[in-house]
């Protein structure tokens, strides 16, 4: 909490001002029982008007001083706890970009969206309230009952005793409720993160039929936390009808109490009006108490959810600088990997085994095997999103953990499975690969990632508006703007993991080829399901739970690799396809075959249709 409270330095003037203007106002407010008091014993008693009048007017300048003190300490606690949450947010949003993507798996998004929005709102919202009350209500309790002890001493005795048990009350449940209130929150990222699952999945839950399942999986949730909330609420309700109960109680003894005294002359009417306005000054005084106490145990418990963030010590460390020297018979060398090993945070196995390759700059690298047999654990280990658990990723020669954080993923770029684009423009998506980029930097990269054409089609060309996520574009839309702007910042290491996955054969294979065309040394590493389009890669990994089990070209992994072939005939018709289709087209005279393509199913075409679709076109030869 030391730390958060850190956050507060550019405020200690704020922090002061509000509390103390609000205790002045409290000192106004004590003297207004005194005031009432002498109506009753002497202008009432005496039928003194003009006195009567003049105590008034001293009433109402005590209220105007009291308004214009509240004002200004309301003033000065909103500006110091505005101030303290928009400074805590940032430095939560900046740690949160220094974490690696294990904190990212371990923590959760919806989670961390919590942290950052609602939990941050409600340490906000206590912070004001502390500066405005936490230090009024004790002085106005406190200074009710010394100010009780100069009106009459004996009746004053029962403040005593009601003072500690209404303490008892208050916070004996603050004391039941904060743990509850942590509960709450989680329960709270609980329907934050499927309410975030749905909306994001929502056409794959239609596709599925599942609306029913999700809303019963929601309300499951919704209503743990609805349960959760209302325990929580009958606590905190407790609060009001137990201190107006002992309040009244007080008040009635106190009634009691001065009946006697006026009986045998120890005190005035007036005295006892005035310590019935005491009491109700500590009621009102308690019960804000008790509200506040409320609200800061809330953000107590949420001031420790976020604090826990910034207390999450990112796994991985980059240097300030470059370190390290190229050894020469490395210097050929793009990425080499020497006995690499990853297990992620909290699995049970690993997800790679034993893993070594080296890829030479320039070279086209072709990363292929079933589902779940870590692909893209491989290639996240380039940019270093992961580290290794086991052995060396080299990069340029160099371990990438020589690297400055900004030159190694300069010098790799990553395009993910998932195409993300941002609000904005064409443009401005581009430019995150390079701020500094002109226009001609722009169109070679969409033209080499195959999306000049339909960016040139748009209306406003580059400055076409893009929605959250792409949402006004389609699949493969996205894909190509997702390369183009990995090209835009012209990267060493280009990484297109099963990025064209929901691009035409002719496009892909139009952007492999403009990929090898590209000047320089780019070394291409290329995840993907199709064969097709791995097949003239200069080495193609295979990859089989975890474990390399076949590295060479094409025709070599079909020789001497039987993960590898079994993929491939599962793509690719078995026999001699090439031969069959030509004759089925001769036959048939098919315009395509006067134009030069080839049978689709013979794994040498990528213009027509996909393989499986060729299988169960031919089936009937």
């Amino acid at each position: 909490m030391n730390k958060m409270l850190g956050y507060l330095k550019d405020y200690k003037r704020e922090s002061v001002l509000a509390p103390l203007f609000k205790m002045l106002e409290a000192t106004f407010d004590l003297f207004v029982p005194l005031v009432m008091a002498d109506i009753v014993n002497i202008g009432i008693a005496a039928h003194d008007f003009h006195y009567i009048l003049v105590r008034c007017g001293i009433l109402l300048l005590l209220a105007m001083i009291g308004l214009a003190c509240s004002l200004t300490a309301q003033y000065f606690s909103a500006k110091a706890a505005v101030g303290y949450s928009t400074a805590l947010r940032h430095a939560l949003f900046e740690h949160i970009q220094t974490l690696s993507f294990t904190e990212m798996d371990t923590l959760g998004t919806s989670t961390l969206i919590t942290r950052m929005t609602s939990d941050v709102n409600q340490v906000q919202s206590g912070l004001n309230l502390f500066l405005r009350l936490f230090l009024r209500s004790p002085f106005v309790v406190i200074g009710a009952m010394v100010m009780a002890f100069t009106v009459n001493s004996r009746a004053a005795l029962i403040f005593v005793v009601t003072i500690p048990l209404l303490s008892v009350v208050v916070f004996g449940i603050m004391a039941a409720t904060r743990p509850l209130y942590k509960t709450v929150q989680n329960r709270l990222d609980r329907v934050l993160g499927l309410t975030r699952e749905n909306l994001t999945g929502v056409r794959v839950v239609r596709a599925f039929d599942k609306e029913k399942s999700e809303v019963e999986r929601f309300e499951n949730a919704n209503d743990l936390l609805t349960k959760m909330q209302l325990h929580v609420g009958h606590i905190s309700a407790l609060m009001n009808p137990l201190t107006y109960v002992l309040i009244n109680i007080a008040i009635v003894a106190l009634l009691y109490v001065g009946s006697i005294e006026i009986n045998v002359g120890g005190m005035a009417s007036g005295d006892v009006i005035a310590l019935v306005n005491y009491m109700n000054q500590i009621l009102v005084e308690l019960v804000k108490l008790a509200n506040l106490i409320v609200q800061v145990s809330k953000a107590l418990a949420c001031a420790g959810r976020v604090q826990a963030v910034l207390d999450t010590t990112p796994g991985m460390a980059f240097p300030e600088k470059l370190l390290g020297e190229v050894p020469a018979e490395k210097s050929g060398d793009a990425v080499r990997f020497e006995h690499v090993s990853l297990t992620y945070a909290g699995a049970g196995a690993p997800s790679l085994s034993d893993i070594s390759f080296t890829a030479k700059r320039g070279q086209t690298i072709g990363v292929i095997g079933g589902t779940g047999s870590g692909k893209s654990s491989l290639v996240n280990l380039i940019p270093r999103f992961y580290d290794a658990t086991e052995g060396t990723v080299e990069i340029m020669g160099r371990d990438a953990r020589n690297y400055p954080r900004e030159e190694l993923r300069g010098k790799a770029a990553m395009v993910m499975q998932k195409a993300q684009l941002f609000g904005g423009t064409i443009r401005s998506n581009l430019l995150w690969g390079n701020k500094n980029a002109t226009d001609a930097d722009l169109w070679a990269a969409l033209e080499t990632a195959q999306a000049a054409e339909f960016v040139k089609a748009k209306p406003l060309g580059l400055d076409e508006p893009v929605e959250q996520g792409g949402r006004n574009l389609s699949g493969g839309q996205k894909q190509r703007l997702t390369i183009a702007r990995a090209l835009v910042g012209k990267p060493e290491i280009l990484i297109l993991d099963d990025s064209a996955s929901a691009l035409d054969y002719a496009t892909d294979a139009a952007l492999r080829k403009a990929l090898a065309a590209l000047p320089g040394n780019l070394t291409v590493f290329i995840v993907s399901q199709r064969a097709a389009s791995l097949q003239h890669a200069d080495q193609i990994l295979v990859l089989d739970d975890g474990h390399l089990v076949g590295i060479g070209t094409h025709d070599q992994l079909r020789q001497t690799c039987p993960v590898y072939e079994e993929i491939y005939e599962s793509q690719f018709k078995k026999g001699d396809a090439q031969k069959m289709s030509a004759k089925k087209l001769k036959n048939k005279a098919d315009p395509a075959a006067a134009q030069g393509h080839l049978d689709p199913c013979s794994g040498q075409n990528q213009t027509l249709f996909p393989a499986l679709w060729c299988a169960a076109l031919w089936w009937p030869l």
